[in-house]
């Protein structure tokens, strides 16, 4: 049977290839104006949007665990209520340890301090690029009159502000996560319940797949993050250094924002062991944490997540640069996830990834 030309019918000037490239041009513009249009609204309401995004993820994550424990019996209620008990245990333990070990801690790091600022002087004073008194008295007033100045006080009040607003964040994130772990079956039945008949079956496909994707990634991101804390745990153990336990804790958080993260925080940990314990033993740190991130990014990644991703490393370096520009630290924690998963969808609905044998229906 003869195809039907999509040439008929067209005026003269829209048929040759230049006004169908015209046209193409037109439709490719229109979905760009729409998809501008919806992330500058998405970007209006970021208390609404990035707890729900991260709560999906979450859910991904925890819901293989809510289905285990459904399995044995327990009403889907209840299951979500202990798994909710069991994080916010282990959240809380964390976080109780680390403060007491903060105040445990912080007289010896003070007295350690003073120690290690007269070393730091002295080094600036007599070092390959000497710097002056009159140069450092200098900057130390710079930041003494910025900490006195009216701007640093509507900093201070810019940051309550933003204090209040993650707290409110944090209860909206609990309660989306809560419903997507009860009822995330219905709710995703009732979305994907919009599209037309012939699309729900690659819909649900798609959402399985994504499932899948962002549960592995929350995983293999925590087996990196644990990894890489708990090498920096025992390097500044053995080598002395003040608050060791509390700056793993913080090495592991910074894990989970891709390339980057584990950097910035392993930076604290390298000035931890300058001002406390002195040059050598920073430069020590310093190649601990350069010695992790190499571990993580040859070993640790393509192993534990480059089978779940399947996601070049440039791509990830462009998704971190984007959502930083649009939504700073939160923003790069979300990139790679939202990312993934919209390369998934992509496939999914291109059939450029075939059926998988067993799929995890997640949230």
């Amino acid at each position: 049977m003869k195809r039907p030309d999509p040439r008929a019918g067209l005026p003269a000037i829209w048929a040759d290839g230049f006004g169908r490239a015209s046209i193409r041009s037109v439709q490719a513009l229109t979905v760009a104006a729409f998809a501008w249009a919806v992330l500058w609204a998405l970007t209006r309401v970021p208390l609404v949007v990035i707890p729900a995004t991260i709560a999906v993820i979450l859910s991904a994550a925890i819901a293989p665990a809510v289905r285990w424990l459904a399995s044995r019996g327990l009403p889907r209620a209840l299951a979500v209520a202990v798994s909710f008990l069991a994080i916010l245990a282990v959240f809380g333990g964390v976080v109780t340890g680390v403060v007491f070990l903060i105040r445990s801690q912080w007289t010896d790091l003070r007295m350690k301090a003073v120690a290690g600022i007269d070393q730091l002087h002295d080094f600036l004073n007599n070092g390959p690029f000497p710097v002056s008194d009159q140069q450092l008295n200098a900057a130390r007033e710079s930041v003494q009159r910025f900490f006195t100045s009216a701007a640093f006080g509507t900093e201070a009040l810019n940051g309550v502000r933003t204090v209040g607003d993650i707290l409110v964040a944090t209860v909206l994130m609990a309660v989306t996560l809560f419903f997507l772990l009860k009822d995330g079956a219905m709710i995703r039945g009732f979305l994907i319940g919009f599209l037309p008949a012939n699309h729900r079956a690659k819909a649900h496909l798609a959402a399985d797949r994504s499932a899948v994707v962002l549960g592995g990634y929350v995983r293999g991101t925590a087996l990196v993050a644990g990894t890489n804390g708990l090498i920096v745990t025992v390097a500044l153990l053995v080598l002395g250094v003040p608050l060791a336990l509390p700056l793993g804790v913080f090495v592991f958080i910074g894990g989970f924002i891709p390339i980057v993260g584990s950097t910035a925080a392993g930076t604290v940990a390298v000035a931890v062991a300058l001002i406390s314990n002195g040059p050598v033993t920073a430069v020590i740190v310093l190649a601990v944490i350069v010695g992790v991130n190499q571990l993580e990014h040859h070993f640790l990644q393509p192993v534990l997540m480059g089978k779940v991703l399947s996601i070049h490393g440039l791509a990830i370096l462009l998704a971190l640069a984007a959502g930083t520009l649009l939504a700073g630290v939160i923003g790069a924690l979300l990139a790679v996830p939202i990312t993934a998963v919209g390369w998934t969808i992509f496939k999914t609905l291109t059939g450029r990834e075939p059926d998988p044998a067993t799929a995890d229906h997640g949230c």
